[in-house]
């Protein structure tokens, strides 16, 4: 599990995986770890600390065929169009105000421009209640799913938005 910041290691080595041996999420490697060594290397990291980033996602490492592979994907001119465009709506959502990112929205910005489905809120309340997920993740899931509603050109937050956004915080999830 990559995280999005580094730490300092007992050792000097950079703590960038989810365990002591580094083989977490690795697909290749198993891990050697046990689970209190994981919970315990995973407290490091202080809860109000990862609830203040938006995004959390897991990168397991590739191999040599996904690497060489000639399959180039969706290209970034694509795929500036589409942040282009859904820039260009949340500009819209906010003129005349001092936000211009969905990033920047407070609790009352929040409640009147993420308006969610009911099916997007049954999600929610799952995911609050199963996963553990602090006010603040609550919030942070609601950002990333009104830009993800955004970039797929949606006026309100829907469920496959939701559970998107939910997946954005793997680092939430209770051991």
């Amino acid at each position: 599990m990559v995280l999005v910041f580094e730490l300092s290691g007992r050792y000097g080595r950079k703590v960038t995986q989810g365990c002591v041996c580094g083989f977490l999420t690795d697909p290749q490697k198993e891990c050697t770890c046990t689970p209190l060594q994981i919970q315990r290397y995973r407290s490091k990291v202080s809860g109000p600390l990862l609830d203040r980033i938006d995004i959390q996602v897991e990168v397991p490492g590739l191999r040599y065929q996904e690497l060489a592979s000639k399959d180039a994907g969706e290209s970034s001119d694509v795929i500036r169009k589409r942040v282009n465009a859904a820039r260009t709506i949340q500009l819209q959502r906010f003129n005349k105000t001092k936000i211009h990112a969905n990033a920047q929205m407070g609790a009352k910005d929040i409640k009147r421009r993420c308006a969610v489905k009911e099916d997007a809120e049954k999600l929610l309340e799952t995911a609050i209640n199963k996963l553990g997920l602090s006010a603040r993740a609550y919030s942070r899931v609601l950002k990333v799913g009104r830009t993800i509603a955004d970039l797929a050109g949606a006026e309100n937050i829907e469920a496959s938005h939701t559970a998107e956004a939910i997946q954005y915080r793997s680092l939430d999830r209770r051991m």
